[in-house]
Order: C-alpha cells, then sequence, then structure tokens
C-alpha cells in the first residue's frame, strides 16, 4: 500500500502480461453487447456510474423472486433469510473496507446522503459559530454543499485547500489551514474530475496530530484499488454502491464505532428506536440508529454481490489493468491534434479530462456518440474545481475493469474527426 494515498502501488501494465482477463470479464456484462448508432458500445463514463455484471442482476432477481420481504422486522421465514442477506451485506462492506465490525458500516441511499449524514449530525454535536471545516478544491459538490447548508446554519467557517495547475494536492498549504478551530477535514480521496489521487495517509496523520477527525470520500477510490479503513486510520469514509459495479440507490459509510454512537439520529422514525413513548424516544446502537425505515434491502444484496464480482478478479489485478489503460489513453490522446489533457498529477487513478481546440466539451461528446463512444461532458459536479482551472467545462473518459486498449484506439479515432471537424 502506498503510505501517501491508501492506494496499492501497481506499475503500468500491459493487458497481456496481467492475471486479469478483460475479455472474459467483458462477457459477464450484458449491456456490453449492444451496438450504438451501428458501432460497438465503447462505455468510458464508469466514474458517473458503472456498468453491472450478470453475477449483480442475478442475484437482486433471486432476491426479489424467492425471499423478498422487509428486514429486522419479520418473524417469519422470508423476513429472516432477507435479514440474513442483508445484514450479511454489511459484514460483506465491513469486509471491503476492512473495518473493525459490521456495526461500524451504516447504509445511506447513496454517497450522497452520507454526506449529508455527517454533516447534519457531525454539526449538531460538534460545531457551532466560527469552528472550521477543511475541504478542498478538488471536491464533488456532495462534498461542499452540505457544509454550505451547515455554515448557514451555525455560522461555521470552510477552508479551501489548493491544489496545482496539474492538478496535484498541495499538502504543505493544507497544513497550514489547520488551527485551533479546525473540527473536521473533508476530503475527497480520488478526484472525480482529475483522477487526482490525494495522499490521504499523510493528511490524515497530519489532521490527527492536532486531534482533527478526517472524513474521506471514497466514492472514485474504491472502484478502483483496495481501501483499507484502519491502515488509513480514517474516521469516516464514504463510498456507493454504483461506482463500484453495484446498483444505484445504495451508499455506504464508515465510521469508527465509538464515533457513530456519539453522534445524534440524522432522521427519525422505524427501526432505529430502542423505544417510543410520547413522552420520550430511545435509540439503537448505530448503525441502525442512522437507517430510519425500510433500508435499500435488495440494492444490499446487490452490493455484496458487487463485492464478490471485483473480489473474484482481485482488486490488483483490476488496478494494475486500469493503470495500464489510463497510461496507454494519455500517452495516445496526446497526439490527437487540439488535444490538451486537464490534470496531469503525480499520482492518478483511471480517469483522463481533456479540451479540444475550438471544440466545447458538448460538441465532443456528441460526435464521439456517434462512433458508439460514451464519455462524460461538463464540469463533472465540480464547478468550483473547473473555475479553479478556469474551464467551463471538459471532456472525460473514466476507466473500469472491461475496457480495453482497442477502446482506447476507438476514442482517439473518434476525436481525430473531431480535430479535422473543427480545424
Amino acid at each position: 500500500m502506498s503510505e501517501a494515498t491508501g492506494a496499492a502501488k501497481i506499475a503500468p501494465g500491459d493487458n497481456s502480461t496481467l492475471a486479469f482477463d478483460v475479455e472474459r470479464a467483458r462477457a459477464d456484462f450484458p449491456i456490453l453487447g449492444q451496438e450504438v448508432h451501428g458501432r460497438p458500445l465503447v462505455y468510458l463514463d464508469s466514474a458517473a456510474s458503472a456498468q453491472k455484471p450478470r453475477q449483480v442482476i442475478d442475484a437482486m432477481s433471486h432476491a426479489y423472486e424467492t425471499c423478498y420481504a422487509n428486514v429486522n422486522r419479520g418473524v417469519h421465514r422470508m423476513s429472516q433469510l432477507t435479514t440474513d442477506a442483508f445484514e450479511g451485506g454489511r459484514e460483506k462492506v465491513a469486509q471491503f473496507l476492512n473495518a473493525g465490525s459490521a456495526d461500524e458500516i451504516v447504509f445511506t441511499r447513496n454517497a450522497t446522503e452520507a454526506f449529508n449524514l455527517i454533516a447534519s449530525s457531525f454539526g449538531r454535536a460538534h460545531l457551532g459559530a466560527g469552528d472550521e471545516v477543511v475541504i478542498s478544491e478538488l471536491e464533488h459538490h456532495a462534498n461542499i454543499v452540505p457544509w454550505q447548508l451547515v455554515r448557514e446554519q451555525l455560522g461555521i467557517v470552510l477552508r479551501v485547500a489548493p491544489i496545482d495547475d496539474a492538478g496535484n494536492f498541495l499538502l504543505e498549504e493544507f497544513e497550514a489551514l489547520l488551527g485551533p478551530r479546525t473540527k473536521l477535514v473533508a476530503l475527497t480521496h480520488v478526484s472525480n474530475a482529475l483522477g487526482t489521487v490525494v495522499p490521504v495517509k499523510q493528511v490524515i496523520d497530519l489532521a490527527h496530530g492536532r486531534n482533527i477527525p478526517v472524513l474521506l470520500d471514497g466514492c472514485q477510490a474504491t472502484p478502483h484499488f483496495a481501501v483499507d479503513v484502519r491502515a488509513l486510520d480514517v474516521d469516516f469514509y464514504i463510498f456507493t454502491g454504483h461506482k463500484v459495479y453495484g446498483p444505484t440507490g445504495i451508499g455506504a459509510l464508515y465510521g469508527k464505532k465509538d464515533l457513530l454512537n456519539a453522534l445524534p439520529p440524522y432522521q427519525g422514525g422505524g427501526d432505529m428506536i430502542a423505544s417510543v413513548s410520547f413522552e420520550k424516544t430511545t435509540f439503537k446502537d448505530a448503525p441502525h440508529r442512522f437507517e430510519a425505515g425500510t433500508p435499500p434491502i435488495v440494492e444490499v444484496i446487490g452490493l455484496s454481490a458487487a463485492i464478490d464480482y471485483i473480489a473474484a478478479l482481485g482488486q490488483e489485478n483490476i488496478a494494475a489493468h486500469e493503470s495500464g489503460l489510463r497510461t496507454y489513453a494519455e500517452e495516445r490522446l496526446a497526439r490527437v491534434p487540439g488535444v490538451r489533457l486537464v490534470g496531469t498529477a503525480r499520482e492518478k487513478a483511471s480517469i483522463v479530462s481533456f479540451v479540444m481546440d475550438n471544440a466545447h466539451p458538448h460538441d465532443i461528446g456528441t460526435i464521439v456518440d456517434r462512433a458508439g463512444v460514451a464519455v462524460r461532458t461538463g464540469h463533472h459536479c465540480a464547478q468550483p474545481l473547473m473555475q479553479r482551472l478556469d474551464l467551463a467545462a471538459t471532456a472525460r473518459a473514466s476507466f473500469g475493469l472491461y475496457n480495453t486498449r482497442g477502446e482506447v484506439e476507438t476514442l482517439a479515432e473518434a476525436l481525430e474527426s473531431v480535430s479535422e471537424i473543427f480545424g
């Protein structure tokens, strides 16, 4: 594991040298057999949402067809079977992150709800006027807007850690922001717009040296390399199911057990209570105190299947495959006339953002779509980052375990067509 980033150190490699069979993996994804505009689908938008393998689809269908019921409520067999599968999913997520206990895993509807949960609950418990939360210029809106809402409610101060023009996180400048009023550091692990891998272990060590807890956004980290929350010693860690080849509608929040149990509930309702009277309500311990109402039952089962799928392929194999793809893509796209890569940090995940001379990113996306290539265009829910880079938008190719060098070549050829059109 990289001491700085919390990611395994994998050298870029050629597909043929890996223990990972990309063609065999592709066969598990039914959607990849489609054509778009008469051309084979080249899906390069996994950072927005990854496609789903048959194993995930089948697990969710099986749950609906054979054992669906509400969880943690019924004594009948269907409820017991589904509860076992649901809570087994919590154990699976704990293993995926190497958490100390399944009780440190809270299920939410998505990562955004998890950020709002911490902002609301941690904010009420620990923040007051003048207290500071440190974020960075790399953040997704999900780790900006909830803190702005807390700022409006409580009068906190948001401090923003800078990056350089290449997208590198500036550790010394970050450290200078930490002060006596800093109550939380909330940073992305991997930038969704640039692919920058933040040196999170060093961040955590600096913050903990001042008794400041750390929250990490792991949405773009968990699909690409193994994350060990205990080795990092991170206090809170968030990721979402649909980016790790699981379903939408499910997110996961890891929190150290003592910290979670010290926070007030985020929402009130069924299943998070110990007892209710008209005079007083008492609440369960974490994680259930944060899971009001019927949870995303079958989505958890789908997420569990996705984690099994990733584990079977091997996270180191996936990381090496994607690292090789990114390196090849950066070299190949740099040779396309008019292309300028955006985000060339020293440590990167498999995300390649770029702009082209005279062509708006939306035009780029529309033209390459005619070649069957799906890329993301726009501000990527990171408008402050775009403003920092003096850009309105970029085009973004993001790679998953099912992508190939041939697909990179298809993208490059499509961009050469864009270059010819806009000259």
